[in-house]
């Protein structure tokens, strides 16, 4: 056989081979980049919707309760904000029917509030239309509660604040655990460490329970919609449940949206707490003339030129860091 005709036969026997590879390679990166771009989506959005939760309009429904946790939760306003930057992100806010189609892949979001957690999940509704039957709706809220062999019932919050029946004395009282502990006869307000390890792991259960309940259900819905991936509850680490539960915030999972001959799953969690930050003060020292910054709790006697919202922005100004602990 001449050399021609080995070449010939080379090139049929490997071409299509070459030509698989080539094309597995690049669905291999546009799914990594697609993959990259709604993570970062996602995110945003969570953090978008987190950053919202805690605007009030009541004065009665502001921080109280002596706890820093306390922040009434608007899951209608996350809501909102969370679909605008997805759909914004996403390239589809002049989309109704897309944004639609995107929570085919979105099987369940999560608010939790100080006292309880909202699930937002598709429902069935009795409309006697098929094709208008099921719509996204948010659960009532559910508290985070906890019973003992002996009667005692126990509803938790996202710190050491309880509403508590005591079977023994046969009453509900409500307070921080330290405070209860010599008024009640409820065993696990006793010891601050076990009510703490009971407290977040009731927390952390009863939000898995309920999601793994909700994103089975979405399967059916999502075969409604011509969605034939298999949703499934994310494995998520413990130690992002535990980060999870120590402020209001929200979860957000996506998962199935398909991208060549891969599939796009992942999930978000963000904090809807606004926690006060200590401002940075720019004074001029009167002897020597040197700029310093300082927290605004430093007195020191200088006079205040500049506020600043950290120490970076004050360093950038020219500012030299003043240590308040030397007198």
């Amino acid at each position: 056989m001449k050399i021609t005709d080995l070449s010939i036969v080379f090139v049929l026997i490997f071409l299509p081979i070459f030509w698989v590879i080539s094309h597995n390679t690049d669905n291999a990166q546009e799914a990594q980049y697609l993959s990259n771009r709604y993570k970062m989506a996602l995110q945003t959005a969570v953090l978008d919707a987190g950053a919202v939760m805690h605007q009030n309009e009541k004065q009665n429904d502001e921080a109280g309760y002596d706890s820093t946790k306390f922040v009434k939760a608007d899951k209608e306003l996350a809501l909102t904000t969370f679909t605008q930057t997805m759909a914004l992100n996403m390239g589809i806010q002049d989309d109704p029917a897309a944004i639609r189609a995107m929570f085919n892949y979105i099987p369940a979001m999560v608010v939790l509030d100080y006292d309880g957690y909202y699930i937002l999940a598709n429902e069935n509704e009795m409309t006697g239309d098929l094709e208008d039957s099921i719509r996204q709706v948010w659960s009532p809220k559910k508290p985070y509660t906890y019973s003992d062999l002996n009667g005692n019932s126990i509803n938790f919050t996202l710190d050491g604040y309880v509403y508590a029946y005591d079977a023994g004395l046969g009453m509900w009282v409500e307070g921080f655990q330290k405070e209860l502990a010599s008024s009640t006869q409820i065993p696990l307000l006793q010891n601050a460490e076990t009510f703490e390890q009971i407290r977040r792991s009731r927390i952390v259960t009863s939000v898995q329970d309920d999601l793994a309940d909700v994103i089975n259900r979405h399967n059916e819905f999502a075969r409604r919609n011509g969605v034939s991936y298999t949703f499934t509850m994310p494995l998520i680490s413990q130690e992002d449940w535990y980060n999870s539960i120590n402020d209001t915030g929200l979860m957000a999972f996506i998962q199935g949206i398909p991208v060549g001959n891969q599939k796009i799953n992942n999930y978000a969690i963000g904090g809807g707490r606004l926690v006060k930050k200590t401002a940075m003060v720019g004074g001029v020292d009167p002897v020597s003339g040197i700029k310093y910054y300082y927290p605004s709790t430093c007195n020191n006697g200088y006079r205040a030129e500049e506020v600043f919202t950290n120490a970076k922005q004050a360093a950038a100004q020219g500012y030299f860091e003043y240590n308040c602990s030397i007198k």
